[in-house]
């Protein structure tokens, strides 16, 4: 295994608001289609879900073997006859993505970021749990986020030449890292975030695991990538977007007030900075 140093980490090849998995000439293109579309209106494929037409996105579970460390396995194929800017929101995980010729490990980003998608394309990708991402780095992930860098940095020059669940499966168990009591203690204090909707400070997350608050930080800084009042806020807006999803009204001085936020002005700048919208424009997809 090719263990990642900091200063391999600073050198990364491209910030995460970068589409890791376009060509050379597809990359330097995003800018000039960034402006032409910005011009026109509002794309109507992102409306009500238009975008599940042009877009199939299927989900498998690791095998019990490698469920300590991965999430899931994903892929995603698009066909789109006009560039599409999609908008990725940041989840607390690291991401192993194929594409374009090229394998690339994404840090976690801290905002959103555009990806220009055209034509007919695929990606194969494997997303870690939160902290299961450090063994096989053999860093702090916090090295590698809001970045991309190649994946032969981490696991070496012989990459998967299938695009398959088996097969990245298999890769994956050839790199398997040893037992880190760590990882599960990282993993366990994001799923609490995530299933207990009372979570919305940091110190309230390390009464709960019995940490101080330091000692909270350094754990999510090294495991996670991303710090605790992040994740906490990223897991609380999520249940912004449920009740979009979900229709009617919202009473949004109320639903910010129910987050934890001192005011609505504030939720909405937490808001726009996770989702590139305010939201009232982001309730428009539902």
């Amino acid at each position: 295994m090719v263990r990642v140093t900091a200063a391999m980490a600073s050198a990364a090849v491209e910030r995460c608001d970068m589409a890791p998995t376009l060509g050379a000439a597809g990359r330097r293109g995003i800018e000039q289609r960034r402006h032409r579309l910005g011009r026109v209106g509002r794309d109507g494929r992102e409306l009500r879900s238009a975008w599940s037409r042009y877009q199939r996105h299927t989900f498998h579970d690791p095998s019990p073997a490698l469920a300590p460390w991965v999430a899931r396995y994903w892929e995603a194929r698009w066909d789109y006859a006009e560039p599409y800017r999609q908008k990725i929101v940041p989840y607390p995980n690291v991401h192993l993505s194929f594409g374009a010729g090229r394998a690339d490990v994404n840090g976690v980003c801290s905002g959103y970021r555009i990806r220009v998608l055209e034509g007919r394309d695929h990606v194969f990708g494997v997303a870690f749990r939160p902290g299961g991402f450090r063994p096989f780095l053999g860093a702090s992930v916090a090295t590698i986020t809001d970045r991309v860098v190649p994946a032969t940095g981490v696991f070496g020059p012989d990459l998967p030449s299938r695009l398959d669940v088996p097969t990245v499966e298999a890769f994956l168990l050839a790199h398997l890292p040893g037992d880190d009591p760590r990882v599960r203690r990282a993993a366990a204090a994001v799923e609490l975030i995530a299933q207990d909707r009372a979570v919305t400070r940091a110190e309230q997350l390390a009464g709960e695991l019995g940490l101080s608050i330091r000692g909270l930080q350094r754990l999510f800084a090294e495991y996670v990538g991303i710090g605790p009042k992040w994740v906490i806020r990223r897991y609380r807006l999520h249940e912004v977007t449920a009740r979009m999803a979900a229709g009617g009204a919202i009473d949004w001085a109320g639903l910010a007030a129910d987050l934890g936020y001192a005011d609505q002005g504030h939720f909405i700048r937490d808001f726009t900075s996770i989702f590139g919208e305010s939201p009232t424009w982001y309730a428009q997809r539902y």
